[in-house]
This record gives C-alpha cells, sequence and structure tokens, in this order.
C-alpha cells in the first residue's frame, strides 16, 4: 500500500513538475515580433535584401509583416508617418525631413553605407562642370531637398557655379525617370543615386562627379527605427543593428555573391513598384550583378558605423539651404549604438 501511495505521489509531482517547466519555457522562449520595414528602391538597401534571402530576420526572431520599397527616399519620408512602418532603411538627408519636417518620433541606429550618389552625363555634349552653364544643357534631378538636390548645391558651391544659370532649369524627376530621360535624349544631365549612375555608366553615359569627389566622408544611408518600436522592444533594436552589420559583413567580403542576391531582388521590386505604362521602359534598362557590383565596390562605402560629426554637418547644410531649421545630431541618433566623432 505505502508502495502505491508512493508512485501515485512521484506521477502527481512529475506532472506538476512538468506543468512548471513548460511554463517556464514559454516565458523564456520569445514568441517572435512583427515589424514593418520600409525601404529605397535603390541597392542602399543592401544589407537588408542580403539579410532577408538569407533568413536572418527570422533568425532573429523578427517576423516582417511588411517589407515595402519607394521609389525615392523622399516618398519613403513621407510614408513614415504611416503606423505600420517600424523601421525603415532611408538615406539620411530624407530621414532628418522626416523627423524634423514630418514630425516623425524617430532614431538612426545604424550605419549602411557611406556615398551613393553622382551625376551622370552624356560625354558628348558634356566634358567639364562649367558645361553645365551652357543655356542649352538640359538638367535632371530630383526633388528639392533630396539627396541628390543638396549634392548638386554641393557641386555648386565647391565650383562656384552660378546657381541662378543652373536651377531654373532643373528638371524635378526621380531617379529612374532620369535614366530613361538620359537614354530618350530629353535631358543631358542628371543628379541620381545608385544603381542608376552604375547603370548609365553601363548604358554609355558617364559619372562626371559623385560623392566622393563632392563631399567627403559624406553619410549615405541609415537604419531609423520609431522610438516606439525602441521603448517597446529594446531587445530588437539590438537585433536589427546586428542583423544590418551581418548583412554588411557579407557584402563587402562577398560582393560577388551579394550582388546577385540584390540584382534579383531589385528586378522582382521593379515590377511591383512602377505604374504599368514605365514597365516596359524600366525593363529595358535591366539591373544585372554586374551593374550592383560596381555601385557596391565603386561608389559606395558599406558600413554600419555612423559619425555623428557628418550627421550634424548634413544637418547644418540643410539648415542653411532652408530645407530643415538646425538642430543637435545627439536628437535623431540612438546613443545605444557605437559612433564616432571627427
Amino acid at each position: 500500500m505505502n508502495k502505491i501511495k508512493f508512485i501515485l505521489i512521484f506521477i502527481i509531482l512529475s506532472s506538476v513538475l512538468l506543468l512548471i517547466s513548460n511554463s517556464i519555457s514559454k516565458k523564456i522562449v520569445p514568441s517572435k515580433i512583427e515589424i514593418g520595414i520600409a525601404l529605397e528602391f535603390v541597392d542602399h538597401s543592401a544589407s537588408a535584401h542580403v539579410a532577408k534571402e538569407k533568413g536572418w530576420f527570422a533568425e532573429e526572431g523578427i517576423k516582417l509583416k511588411m517589407y515595402d520599397s519607394y521609389i525615392t527616399g523622399m516618398a519613403l519620408s513621407a510614408a513614415l508617418v504611416r503606423g505600420d512602418i517600424d523601421a525603415a532603411y532611408i538615406c539620411l538627408i530624407p530621414a532628418i525631413c522626416a523627423y524634423k519636417n514630418g514630425k516623425v518620433d524617430l532614431k538612426i541606429i545604424s550605419g549602411t553605407h557611406l556615398y551613393g550618389y553622382a551625376l551622370l552625363v552624356d560625354s558628348k555634349k558634356i566634358k567639364t562642370v562649367n558645361d553645365l552653364l551652357n543655356s542649352k544643357i538640359r538638367i535632371g534631378c530630383p526633388r528639392s531637398g533630396s539627396p541628390t538636390d543638396i549634392i548638386m548645391h554641393k557641386m555648386i558651391d565647391k565650383y562656384r557655379l552660378n546657381k541662378n544659370a543652373i536651377l531654373p532649369r532643373i528638371q524635378r524627376m526621380p531617379p529612374p525617370k532620369i535614366l530613361m530621360a538620359l537614354k530618350a535624349g530629353r535631358i543631358d544631365a542628371g543628379f541620381c543615386c545608385e544603381q542608376f549612375p552604375s547603370m548609365g555608366e553601363k548604358n554609355g553615359f558617364k559619372i562626371l562627379l559623385n560623392a566622393k569627389d563632392l563631399w567627403p566622408g559624406m553619410q549615405g544611408s541609415v537604419l531609423v527605427v520609431k522610438n516606439d518600436l525602441i521603448k517597446k522592444h529594446p531587445d530588437i533594436i539590438k537585433k536589427l543593428i546586428k542583423v544590418t552589420k551581418r548583412g554588411l559583413d557579407f557584402i563587402n567580403n562577398n560582393p560577388i555573391e551579394a550582388s546577385k542576391i540584390v540584382s534579383k531582388t531589385l528586378n522582382v521590386i521593379s515590377n511591383d513598384i512602377f505604374p504599368l505604362k514605365l514597365n516596359k521602359s524600366v525593363n529595358e534598362i535591366h539591373i544585372t550583378p554586374e551593374i550592383i557590383y560596381s555601385s557596391l565596390t565603386n561608389q559606395m562605402i558599406c558600413t554600419d558605423k555612423i559619425d555623428i560629426t557628418m550627421i550634424q554637418e548634413t544637418i547644418d547644410y540643410m539648415a542653411k539651404l532652408g530645407y530643415v531649421k538646425a538642430f543637435t545630431a545627439q536628437e535623431i541618433v540612438f546613443q545605444g549604438i557605437h559612433h564616432s566623432e571627427k
């Protein structure tokens, strides 16, 4: 009888311990967090595309409820006010505009690259920067306040050009249209972001100037998150930083494979992002792995490092041009990340 009681007590205790163990395990194992990520339709977001293809977001327990691309950084900046976007791989300048002008409560948690912008020209008509002063030269550039617009102003400053002889002739259009307009002979020069200058070179045009020439140390793009995500899920911030760095390291160590991944992703996205009437023209300009390789290795430096002095310089220059009111870079940079100061 005592033996039977002992066995019953043992079974009951074992069951209780098993229930407690399962309960504790459920608390320890984190559930997947769903977040919405937005990106620009350029290889500036290469680290994110690599990470998604490799399954590294999922590996860190990050479920992507949205992974949407926008035709320009300024369009993405406007979209950041939406509640379903928690994070964005975005050019620094639109991120600053979203924060200051759009009142989006966001923080920069990582860099993704330096540079990534250039002036593409028809070399038969334009040999030097001064040729842009010719009133017959037609110039394309994305909207005022965009990174390429800022680069254009940097060129005007550096070469002491008469802005009144250039700015009235600027035709505003997004980067893909600039490349198509160059091919169609409707413009003679255009300021655009990568991968479009590298695509233009493959189509017989020339990069006359790039961001390296005009703004040494220029911070290209960054990863931003909304403060609400930082408050609710601080662990996710560390994971996003980790995944982004892993993607950047892969690009630097395996540029050929990374270029194939990014090329494939961008070509798929292009079928969805452009209006039907533009698809035929866009598809004529195929984004090959060779183009992406040239872009990632020649026109950009892929790094997660943040130079807070450069961010401040960017804010101050934008304020000088009247695009934002000046503020301190510390307001927009997440203090939990490593950054450098000159």
